[in-house]
This record gives C-alpha cells, structure tokens and sequence, in this order.
C-alpha cells in the first residue's frame, strides 16, 4: 500500500472520528443521558448469564425478603435483596432484561419485516392489491392491540415463540405505511428509473436501491416502535399472560410482587424503574435519530 493510500484513510478515519466527535457534542443532554443506559441494557441482555451473581431459580427461603443494601437491614450478599423465595433480585433483573430486550428487538424486526414487505408490495402493485394492503394497515391501526393479544393468549394458549410472534403484528402498520410513501416518492427519482428502463427487475430495483436509500428512516421507525413493544410485553407479562415461569422478564417480576408492595417495596421498583429508564431512553434515541435523519424537523 502507498504511503499516500495510507494517509488517506488515515485522515479519513480522523475525519470520521471528529465527525461523532461532533455529533456527540452537538447531541441533547437528554440523548447524552439516555445513550449509557441503552447501551448497558444492551450489555446486560448479551452478557447477562456472565455477570449475573446467582441462580435466577436458586432459592433460600431463609433469606426471603432481606432489602437492598440501601436500604437498612441489607448487606452486600444481594444488592437489590431478595424476593419473597429467597431469590436474589438482582440476578432476576439481568435476566428480565435480558428476556425484555431479546423479545422487544425480535419483535420489531418481525414488524420491521412485515411493514416493509407489504408497504413496498403496495407501492409497486398499486390497484386492488394496494387497497386491499390500505384496508389492513387501517383495520390493524382501528384494533386495541392488547385485548387483542389477551384474547388470542387466552384462547391460543402460550409459550415464548408464540408470544414474540404475536407482539411482532404490533405497529407494522406505520412501517408499512411509512414504507408505502417512501417508496412511492423513491420511484420517481432518476435512480430508480434508469434500473427500471436497464430490465432490472422488481426485487433488484426495491431491495438493492430503493431499501437503502430509504433505510434510515425506516431505522427511526423502528427504534419508535421498540419501547412500545417492551412496554406492551411488560404489561401482558405483568397480567400473566406473557412470559411465564420458570423465565422471568420485567413485566411478570413486577406481576408476582404487586402482593408485597407495602412490605417489599423493592420488589415492584426495582424492575418498574427499568421498565421507565429502558424505554424512555429509546424513546430520546428514536427522535434524536428522527432529528438526524430529518435536519429540517430539527428546530434546535
């Protein structure tokens, strides 16, 4: 390799570094703030069977209910106490997350998936398969989700596939409507019409040249939709209809502990406080995202 080649993407190495340098400067103090916690929630849900302290089963019925170690009366043997069997709540904490987020990212690349498939189908078919796809995406924005997702629980049954498979039909709807108008408006650019007049066919023209071109607000649609999936996961889970024992996510940990809340507050604060940091702090990466994607919405 040249020496000029190597300074090149020297220098462009330190112009990208300068560039996020920049960015990061120029980033609200509330998206400051919220990149840490998404990224150790990110940590917690990859390496949560490496840091957790103990058995999320174990169980010590003779250390039941010990507090935090803020609290008075705990000790540094459980850090967040212990639940009403004994179990470390810390260690039921890492892996909740872990179960939250792994269930909440699924879930939206299935809504991800769906919404873009039907909304670029629908931009390109246009007639009565178009409307046909409009008629969907409105009768999917006119259902209450949960009752829903309660009915087809409680009627269907449960178990972890099924429940991430289900919590994956919530918010296509946007996508494939946002998908729709992206592609409408990229098929009249010059790019997609000199592949169309080369014989590039469908597949080629929306996946290898629309797609990309319009992947970056898809991306901030997508990082909209995943603290209402781990929102709605929570919930259903906190109703017992969502993940079940012998796992433990957010939801079913502050579900089983809302019987000892004047006596264990710990219990329903610990995971409610992840529950509100996690999805907040996406919720502030999602419109600084959408600000990013979109200069001219920005007003700051």
């Amino acid at each position: 390799m040249s020496k000029q080649t190597t300074m090149s993407h020297a220098a462009n190495r330190g112009f990208g570094l300068r560039s996020l340098a920049t960015m990061l400067v120029k980033c609200p103090p509330s998206t400051l703030l919220a990149l840490p916690w998404v990224a150790l929630m990110v940590g917690v849900a990859i390496f949560g069977p490496y840091i957790s302290p103990y058995d999320i089963a174990a169980t010590d019925l003779r250390a039941r209910l010990r507090p935090p170690v803020f609290f008075e009366g705990g000790d540094w043997n459980h850090v967040l106490g212990t639940d009403q069997l004994g179990r470390d709540v810390l260690s039921r904490l890492i892996y909740s997350v872990r179960t939250s987020m792994t269930i909440g990212v699924i879930s939206t690349f299935i809504a991800a998936s769906l919404g873009i498939f039907l909304g670029f189908l629908a931009a390109h078919a246009r007639g009565r398969l178009e409307q046909f796809i409009l008629l969907l995406i409105d009768v999917q924005a006119a259902m209450p989700f949960m009752i829903v997702a309660l009915a087809v629980l409680a009627f269907f049954g449960n178990n972890l596939l099924m429940f991430t498979i289900l919590l994956g039909f919530f918010g296509w709807e946007r996508i494939a409507r946002l998908a729709r108008g992206l592609a409408m408006s990229a098929s009249a650019q010059g790019y997609t019409i000199a592949v169309k007049d080369l014989g590039g066919s469908p597949l080629r023209v929306y996946g290898l040249h629309i797609l990309p071109n319009v992947a970056s607000s898809l991306i901030v649609a997508m990082t909209l939709n995943l603290p209402e999936v781990i929102l709605l996961e929570s919930g259903l889970s906190f109703l017992g209809l969502g993940v079940q024992p012998p796992l433990s996510s957010l939801g079913n940990m502050v579900g089983s502990a809302r019987d000892l809340m004047e006596r264990a507050p710990w219990l329903v604060l610990m995971p409610s406080l992840v529950i509100m940091l996690t999805a907040l702090s996406i919720s502030l990466l999602g419109d600084w995202f959408r600000d990013q994607a979109n200069p001219s919405s920005n007003d700051r």
